[in-house]
């Protein structure tokens, strides 16, 4: 079946790495709606032909996620809503983990869970998560974060066995550090917190990147257009860092 008459959803899709994503995937051919909560970045997302449709939708009510997509005819879902915090870990309770928790971890499962039925039924479908490269190993001060990435790396491993012979892939994307919103406003936090220059700081995030810079949003989007395709059919339970060698 050709792009074209495929269906992709990405959630957290008006800025970013999702919108990145989108953009990439309607030039790939397929028919892409992005899900987020912010209504402008949305119907701008899709001004500017990056996404044919959008959904105003806070992929923190998991139900309201479900109930839309939900009987829904998606073969590409990519989970790519997240945030992002830091503090030490003797500072970080239990409500800051939750929180973490229900964005990077519980959406997807809620998304997944409502597509994956009609995935099988088909035989085709691609799960895509975009983790992190604290999915796959520790960083200090961001234990939730890592958590929650993890979580998710060890969902695509453990659900990719599970479907392995039905037509669907699961994978995850794991970025190292992207220049994105995110991370901008990561850096504008700690700079407010310790009188650092934030451009300094966001400097010293892809300190251990060996390629010395940061990640682009469209290398990430580039990997999950692969990923989507159907020359990625053997590739499944993979997290693929995105990285400039830094898990290497």
């Amino acid at each position: 079946m050709a792009a074209a008459s495929r269906r992709a959803i990405v959630t957290g899709g008006g800025r970013g790495i999702g919108r990145a994503v989108a953009g990439a995937l309607t030039r790939a051919g397929y028919d892409v709606t992005v899900l987020g909560r912010t209504a402008k970045t949305l119907d701008d997302a899709v001004a500017a032909g990056d996404a044919a449709a959008a959904k105003v939708l806070d992929v923190t009510d998991t139900e309201a996620l479900s109930s839309y997509l939900h009987g829904q005819t998606v073969d590409i879902l990519v989970s790519n809503a997240g945030i992002a915090d830091s503090a030490p870990f003797a500072k970080t309770d239990l409500a800051h983990f939750r929180r973490l928790m229900t964005v990077n971890f519980e959406s997807v499962v809620a998304a997944t869970q409502a597509v994956l039925p009609g995935m099988i039924d088909r035989g085709f479908g691609r799960i895509i998560s975009v983790a992190s490269v604290a999915g796959l190993k520790g960083y200090p001060y961001v234990s939730a974060y890592c958590a929650s990435k993890h979580a998710v790396v060890g969902l695509t491993r453990a659900l990719a066995r599970e479907v392995a012979k039905t037509g669907v892939t699961v994978n995850a994307v794991c970025p190292g550090y992207v220049d994105t919103d995110l991370v901008r406003d990561g850096a504008s936090r700690i700079a407010a917190k310790t009188g650092r220059p934030a451009g300094e700081i966001a400097t010293s995030f892809h300190k251990h990147n060996p390629q010395d810079r940061f990640v682009t949003a469209t290398e990430v989007a580039a990997a999950v257009v692969w990923l989507a395709s159907a020359e990625a059919a053997a590739v499944n339970g993979q997290a693929i860092a995105i990285d400039g060698g830094e898990t290497a």
